[in-house]
């Protein structure tokens, strides 16, 4: 399988880096230390396509297959892992469903609104307070019918982006007697009357992205926001999520990628015993796993997106992609807080904010107890 980009994705790779460098990585700090989110990045990167990565055009999006998808949030990883979440959070979870599944009055309304990068982003509520890997069984938010509204009750948490959205794709019960066609999905514009969005999480790293909590009691919306097939809510959602996965493995993978340089560097620069310590076996050991472990990783994610783009099965790829990825996001960033020693400790050096970013990627879009089981399933049943 040749993995080799293609003159269009060279070129788009080249672009968002720019863009990352410019207008992303110099505020990584700011955001984190402020739990701050990067409105720059939006106004900026809705005109690039980093807001309609997954909208056709005629709707105001760049559409990009799967592959470039992957090369762009690697980059923002790169950059700062807080906006990275963000706008994966908004691609990936909060527009996907809609370009997917939305009727065209939908796609209509508010598909442009959040890909121009003027306004607010998209976003999507599957987390509750007692129901988080269990989305078929746990999900306790429920919509029914009256006239020609839905009435929504119940609660949601861990919403990424939510308070700064125009919309909270909303998965809820439509059907009391369960079973793994009582779950559907409804938009819910962040403005209905009995919505009530908590303040920000605090949270341990990737701080500039900003998750919530929310209540909905007796929220009305019409009977026409509903987001695919009602009683398919399920099934649209294990399918966001497979490519979703992808995209984290992808931030996960952008995080590495810096925490590497920045031991090289660190590497180069910091001297003891008379030398470089890059000049040590035991540095360079280190520098030569975080090295493998990236490109690893990039190949897994890759194949996965590739898969995807080709219309073939991509769902145990996505898993074990992810897996490795966060996995060995997480490894990298310890190595680089080793190299660094006492220094890697302090918030002076970017690695401290690496390795608490990167300690989400296990945890988010899956864990890494669920994509096992994932994983193992596809094995045992052969495929």
């Amino acid at each position: 399988m040749n993995f080799d980009l293609n003159d269009e994705q060279n070129t788009w790779k080249k672009s968002v880096h720019k863009f990352v460098d410019e207008v992303v990585k110099p505020k990584a700090r700011e955001v984190d230390e402020n739990e701050e989110f990067n409105w720059d990045a939006v106004r900026k990167g809705g005109p690039v396509g980093l807001l309609g990565l997954n909208i056709p055009e005629e709707y105001g999006g760049s559409n990009v297959d799967m592959v470039s998808c992957v090369l762009a949030l690697e980059e923002i990883g790169w950059g700062c892992g807080s906006t990275a979440l963000s706008f994966t959070a908004h691609n990936g979870l909060g527009t996907a469903p809609i370009a997917l599944y939305g009727t065209d009055e939908l796609k209509k309304k508010w598909l442009p609104l959040v890909a121009e990068g003027k306004n607010k982003l998209g976003s999507l509520a599957l987390t509750e307070p007692d129901a988080g890997s269990d989305i078929q069984g746990g999900v306790t938010t429920r919509a029914e019918k009256q006239g020609d509204e839905w009435v929504i009750n119940g609660a949601k948490m861990w919403c990424t982006n939510a308070g700064i959205a125009e919309y909270i794709i909303t998965l809820v019960r439509t059907d009391p007697k369960g079973g793994s066609k009582s779950l559907s999905m409804i938009l819910v514009p962040t403005d209905a009357k009995g919505l009530t969005i908590s303040p920000p999480e605090k949270k341990m790293g990737l701080r500039g992205s900003p998750a919530y909590g929310m209540t909905y009691d007796n929220v009305r919306v019409p009977l026409g926001n509903l987001v695919g097939v009602e009683g398919r809510g399920l099934q649209q959602t294990l399918a966001t999520l497979d490519s979703g996965r992808i995209i984290i493995g992808a931030i996960s993978l952008g995080l590495a990628q810096a925490a590497l340089e920045e031991s090289v560097k660190y590497a180069h620069d910091r001297k003891a015993f008379g030398q470089s310590i890059g000049e040590f076996q035991a540095i360079q050991f280190k520098l030569a796993n975080m090295a493998t472990e990236i490109e690893l990783a990039r190949n897994l994610l890759y194949k996965a997106a590739w898969l995807k783009d080709q219309g073939r099965p991509f769902s145990k790829e996505a898993a074990m992609a992810k897996l490795y990825a966060s996995e060995m996001a997480e490894r990298v960033c310890y190595d680089a807080i080793q190299i660094h020693g006492g220094n890697g400790y302090s918030r002076a050096y970017p690695v401290e904010r690496m390795y608490r970013d990167a300690r989400l990627m296990t945890i988010g879009e899956g864990t890494s107890e669920i994509l096992r089981l994932v994983i193992g399933r596809h094995v045992f049943a052969g495929k």
